[in-house]
């Protein structure tokens, strides 16, 4: 099976070494927030623990399933018919250099949708399972907004597709869920080292500088990067007739030693590091805590923002009074490849495809 033809649509431990601006590690990862390691770094002293041993045990409430648990709910539930249609073997579609199709960028859906291969009680598990591999309330609207406005005849959630490769009961699988404007995943670290469990991809068909988009607060926190550049840093960001390409090899892994187009992150000041933590902190908003947190530690792994070129690109014969078209964020394991105009396409891969 090859990649369906593309629509016409309208980040523990480590030395505490302490850069120039005064900001370690330690200093990113907190910037970014609320992540296990910043309350790991801060340490707890023993008054702390023989206090906490000494009060009563209070048994948390218990939250949301995972979405992995999920998935082996909805992977059992089916019937053999259901399975035929909706289960793929682990590498299917794999041959040579292709791509299997799990990890494939898809803008409609791939599979049975949703409404005509689950019963209602499994196409309520599936939203379940989308609703956990987002950050509940907040992504789960955003998507939900997409699906509700750009779905193919207005089909909404039901004209999802839905796919499991592999079997999650037993071993490696990839729940795949796409749409127009939409390929997400959930495999359960199936695949090491890849965050998201492989290249994401979502979009909405509205101007990326709109307040109606659902991923405007994205646009308007890259813009604050932009404004905030010298003109002479301007004129090395912004890449003029052009762009990055929007498919798999857009997002393709360069070589550790290849020259990445843009202005290097570590030209910017103290003050425009600190605003493109703050990109990355709202590009990672709308995903499940766990998803953003293998996120940043592979981009730590990889370097981080110090081995991450911005670019921003203008469409190549636009006539347009638009300054740029399309933003990037890339190093060594790490692209975020974002449409603004004519509306949002987002390809990601952030250690999940190498050369």
């Amino acid at each position: 099976m090859v990649e369906q033809p593309k629509q016409i649509c309208p980040e523990c431990h480590e030395p505490a070494q302490t850069r120039e601006d005064g900001l370690n590690r330690r200093g990113f990862i907190r910037v970014l927030g609320g992540t296990a390691a910043s309350f790991l770094a801060g340490g707890v002293t023993a008054p702390q623990l023989a206090s906490a041993a000494t009060e009563p045990q209070v048994v948390p409430r218990q939250g949301p399933k995972p979405a992995e648990e999920l998935v082996r709910e909805l992977y059992s539930s089916l019937t053999d018919q259901q399975r035929s249609r909706v289960v793929y073997p682990w590498n299917h579609g794999q041959t040579g250099s292709q791509l299997p199709t799990r990890l494939r960028f898809f803008n409609q859906a791939f599979g049975p949708t949703v409404s005509s291969a689950l019963t209602p009680a499994q196409r309520d598990l599936s939203q379940q399972i989308l609703r956990a591999v987002v950050s509940q309330e907040d992504g789960y609207e955003r998507v939900n907004t997409v699906l509700r406005t750009d779905n193919w005849n207005n089909s909404g959630f039901g004209g999802a597709g839905t796919a499991i490769f592999g079997n999650p009961t037993q071993g490696q699988f990839a729940w795949l869920f796409t749409a127009h404007h939409l390929t997400l995943r959930c495999d359960g670290n199936s695949k090491p080292d890849a965050a998201f469990g492989g290249p994401m991809y979502y979009g909405h068909s509205v101007d990326g500088y709109s307040v109606r988009n659902a991923w405007n607060f994205q646009t308007k926190s890259v813009q604050t990067v932009y404004e905030g550049l010298s003109e002479a840093q301007r004129r090395r960001a912004v890449i003029a007739n052009g762009t990055p390409g929007e498919n798999y090899e857009s997002v393709r892994f360069r070589a550790a030693t290849a020259t990445r187009p843009g202005l290097p992150i570590t030209e910017l000041s103290r003050t425009q590091r600190m605003q493109v933590y703050g990109v990355m902190r709202d590009l990672l908003k709308p995903f499940r805590k766990e998803e953003s947190d293998e996120a940043m530690e592979l981009l730590s792994r990889s370097g981080g923002l110090d081995r991450v070129n911005l670019a921003f690109y203008r469409d190549r014969g636009t006539t347009d009074n638009s300054r740029w078209h399309f933003w990037r964020l890339e190093g060594p394991g790490f692209v975020w490849n974002y449409r603004i105009l004519p509306h949002v396409h987002c390809y990601v891969n952030i250690g999940a495809m190498r050369a």
